[in-house]
């Protein structure tokens, strides 16, 4: 804790919960044995004795609660247990009273908690309560507000569901009440921004009603809220015809020098500019910005630190709107970076400058041909935005995507988003006609309340998938009660993601292939699935994986079967999976699909699995694969397995946009994804 924040005692924690309407045990706060006996009559019996100490946290550890407690005699030994007890567990320890609470009745013991996220702002977290809470960790997150129904939805969703609903003869709980206490703890949150962390463990829930019996709640002074107030990017980002380099170089052991070379491809104008001059690779270098013959519609700065203001400065007067700020040297290097890198933004509010960066690689938009960063590659041109924090991560999946003929509508290095974050990013791409699916790659967002709002908007006209860096609890400081503990920085933005509709990734691959799933195939109707392939063991593992990520294996119907056995051998299946067995070669195939698309109100997703064999010409299984999808609105996703022999085949999906997976696994994991985020939209 800090030195401005405290623990509110139990007495006080109580009043503020009995405030917002949550319900918590009779109780009365003493001072010796006999005061104890007093309350305690006036409560009834059972009850239960806990110590008042600002210097302990959790109580039980320290021995400071007692239980059971039926008449006066077992309460004064309870006393002087829990007074022996502190003494020898935490000697150092001042205590400053008791609480005397009626003892609650037999209930399922549960843990509502929140915290005030640094990023998010307020997290209300509920799962399974009591001692084992932090080992169990069957706990569900949510970002306040929580409504209703999703309060509902975290109920249902805790591995323990069925002790509320009602399990083997047991009469179910009072669920009502528990979305009740949740929504007003959300309230609470909403309202009381001093609240910093709130754990209610156990709260126990009966048949008829709850009762909130251990409460914790920190306070600390409300951190000040982030402020926004850029003006909007330019309308025509996407059509920038007229760009500056600022720092361009003949030295090629210069990032100038590479930028440059890169820009040499850019569909529009370049104009290097050098205090220097001269001329490098045939065109004329001008020494400042205000010697161009028209003013640019972008500048690219890779000067050293602390000429950036300078140049900012100077492209402010100009009236240019838009900067790519690739030097470093600012906030990542410290005070003084942080110092410079406040100047830059202040001039770029000054003059209404929108830029990216500092710190970052630049950008790509491959079907302007434009390449402003020191990446020797550029990517193919396709319909996924990459937006990346690391600039190291862009240049190996530039590297990775070429040899996979996976293209890109734009790649943003995002660096220290200190002018334009991850949200205008999304707004960027959102908006393209030519982005269909948005991947981000992840390692801090500076207003997580602004990024959540704003990409659960997006998230219902694009997909947006997400890879968060930081898993590792390493460096992590102690929490200061169960919440901070379970509601840790990765844990709290995995619950705001998929919260706003954004799917997680758990690697660069992953993310690519859903990224090209949902951009040719888009979210699946439903999840009722068909397995068409020639070779039995991927289909065993077909119907496993299916198993594994959620996806429903439908069986065939009679109408179909009986189309099917008009073409296939004696052999086969006659199930799903369709096994059509190892001999089977494109006309096989292309039968299968036609009966599919005769049937197709009766499936969502068909998985078309190949292997090589001497019976299958990869291109031509490849062409009936295009017009399986193309005759249908239904997802079709080609897994063309094997290497070289298939190449072909896959280039051809490739370049008609339907998804292949070279690995079985990934694609029904990729489709498992899109069903569960299908389903969350359809709630």
């Amino acid at each position: 804790m800090t030195d401005t924040s405290h623990m509110l005692s139990e007495p006080d924690s109580y009043a503020l919960l009995t405030e917002y309407g949550i319900t918590v045990p009779r109780h009365a706060v003493v001072h010796s044995a006999e005061e104890a006996v007093a309350a305690a009559e006036q409560i009834g019996y059972p009850c239960v004795a806990k110590v008042l100490s600002p210097d302990i946290s959790h109580k039980s550890d320290a021995g400071g609660v007692q239980i059971h407690i039926q008449n006066p005699d077992e309460l004064i030994a309870a006393i002087a247990r829990i007074q022996t007890n502190i003494r020898e567990r935490a000697p150092d320890a001042t205590i400053t009273g008791f609480v005397i609470a009626e003892h609650a009745p037999k209930g399922l013991e549960l843990y509502i908690g929140g915290k005030r996220d640094p990023a998010f702002g307020p997290v209300i977290t509920f799962g399974t309560g009591g001692t084992l809470v932090e080992l169990e960790k069957d706990i569900r997150m949510r970002l306040a507000p929580v409504s209703p129904e999703e309060a509902e939805g975290m109920i249902q969703s805790i591995r323990n569901y069925p002790q509320i609903k009602g399990y083997r003869g047991t009469a179910p709980l009072d669920e009502p009440a528990l979305i009740d206490a949740i929504q007003k703890v959300s309230t609470l949150l909403m309202s009381r921004p001093d609240v910093a962390e709130l754990d209610i463990n156990p709260l126990i829930l009966f048949k008829e009603g709850f009762c909130a019996v251990d409460a914790r709640i920190l306070i600390q002074p409300p951190a000040p809220a982030a402020a926004f107030s850029h003006r909007p990017l330019p309308e025509d980002f996407f059509r920038i015809s007229r760009i500056a380099l600022v720092g361009a170089s003949a030295n090629p052991e210069k990032i100038g020098y590479s930028v440059l070379r890169n820009l040499l491809s850019f569909h529009g104008t370049v104009y290097p500019v050098n205090l220097k001059g001269g001329e490098i690779f045939g065109k004329t270098v001008y020494r400042t910005l205000r010697e161009l013959p028209e003013r640019p519609d972008a500048i690219v700065i890779v000067v050293p630190n602390t000429v950036v203001p300078e140049v900012m400065r100077e492209a402010g007067i100009l009236g240019i709107p838009l900067a790519v700020v690739i030097t470093s040297g600012f906030r990542e290097t410290g005070k003084e970076g942080a110092i410079l890198e406040q100047e830059v933004e202040a001039i770029a509010e000054e003059y209404g400058i929108r830029y990216i960066g500092p710190n970052c690689i630049g950008l790509h938009v491959p079907r302007l041909s434009l390449n402003a960063t020191f990446d020797p590659n550029s990517p193919k041109i396709g319909h996924t935005a990459f937006i990346s924090q690391s600039g190291a991560i862009i240049t190996t999946l530039v590297d990775w995507s070429l040899s996979r003929d996976i293209g890109f509508s734009a790649v943003f290095s995002v660096g220290n988003q200190t002018n334009i974050d991850f949200v205008d990013y999304i707004h960027l791409a959102a908006q393209d006609r030519y982005t269909r699916t948005i991947v981000l790659y992840i390692e801090e967002i500076r207003d997580g309340r602004r990024f959540f709002e704003e990409a659960a908007k997006v998230t219902r006209q694009k997909p947006i998938i997400a890879i968060k860096a930081g898993r590792s609890v390493v460096g992590q400081k102690a929490a200061a009660s169960h919440t901070g503990s379970l509601a840790g920085s990765y844990e709290v933005y995995e619950a705001a993601f998929r919260q706003a509709g954004i799917i997680l990734a758990d690697n660069l691959s992953d993310a690519l292939s859903l990224a090209m799933l949902l951009g040719s195939e888009g979210y699946p109707k439903g999840e009722r699935t068909v397995v068409v392939s020639s070779a039995g063991g991927f289909c065993v593992l077909a119907s496993d994986y299916a198993e594994k990520y959620g996806i429903g294996m439908i069986p065939l119907s009679e109408s179909l079967l009986a189309d099917m056995n008009t073409f296939m051998p004696d052999g086969w299946s006659r199930q799903n999976p369709v096994d059509m067995i190892g001999d089977a070669g494109v006309r096989r195939f292309a039968l299968s699909f036609d009966a599919l698309m005769r049937h197709q109100d009766e499936w969502d997703i068909t998985f078309v699995i190949s292997v090589p064999t001497t019976a299958i010409d990869p291109v031509h299984l490849a062409t009936e694969l295009v017009r399986f999808s193309r005759s249908t609105k239904k997802m079709v996703v080609g897994c063309l397995l094997g290497g070289e022999s298939m190449a072909a085949g896959v280039r051809i999906l490739r370049v008609a946009g339907i998804p292949n997976f070279e690995e079985l696994e990934d694609a029904f994991r990729a489709v498992g994804a899109a069903v569960q985020r299908e389903q969350e939209l359809k709630r």
